[in-house]
């Protein structure tokens, strides 16, 4: 497994060798060693860079909510001025691409999740994480007039996660929804929540 990138920082390479190890082999899998051998690294190069496993995790994690966020495109949500199908789209659009090209991505994003709700001093950076994405979304669903955004944005999330997870890691791994289906679905949701 070889995850080294051009011009890459080493703290950069670690954290995504992190990434893949998680994917590829889980929680267990992850250790200071694995991470220096998968990434092609003088044995010591990863404790030298984040000495406890806490320290790993919180760098993998920093990392994830980097790469999460150029996979969900948060540079390219649109303008709630362009309407509900703009957003449709881009919500769409973010979701197949953890599904599909960010498969293992997103199973690392559920290993640290899992992982979090045993270590509360990882919850807080993970939480922090993920707030990005979440204020995000909430200033989209208040400009298109939700009249609850608080609970529009917590459906919203647990959709996506839920179609994730079972895409992903659950019972419809072998059956990933193409794009067009995922628009439909999430088409029907925020129908249901902005009055389309």
């Amino acid at each position: 497994m070889s995850v080294r990138t051009a011009g890459a920082s080493r703290s950069d390479l670690v954290a995504d060798t992190a990434l893949a190890l998680l994917a590829e082999r889980g929680m267990r899998g992850l250790t200071h060693r694995a991470v220096d051998e998968a990434a092609g690294l003088p044995q010591g190069s990863t404790s030298n860079l984040a000495r406890t496993r806490q320290a790993l995790l919180e760098l993998a994690v920093r990392r994830l909510a980097e790469r999460e966020a150029r996979v969900l495109g948060l540079h390219e949500m649109p303008d709630p001025r362009g309407g509900l199908d703009a957003l449709v789209d881009a919500l769409a659009l973010a979701t197949h691409r953890a599904l599909t090209r960010n498969r293992e991505l997103t199973l690392a994003r559920y290993e640290l999740a899992l992982e979090a709700t045993r270590r509360p001093e990882l919850r807080a950076h993970f939480d922090a994480a993920g707030a990005r994405f979440r204020d995000q979304l909430d200033a989209l669903v208040r400009a298109m007039g939700s009249a609850d955004p608080d609970r529009h944005v917590l459906s919203l999330v647990a959709w996506a996660d839920g179609l994730m997870f079972s895409c992903v890691a659950g019972s419809f791994h072998a059956e990933v929804p193409g794009l067009a289906e995922v628009r439909a679905g999430l088409r029907e949701l925020l129908d249901g929540m902005l009055g389309g």
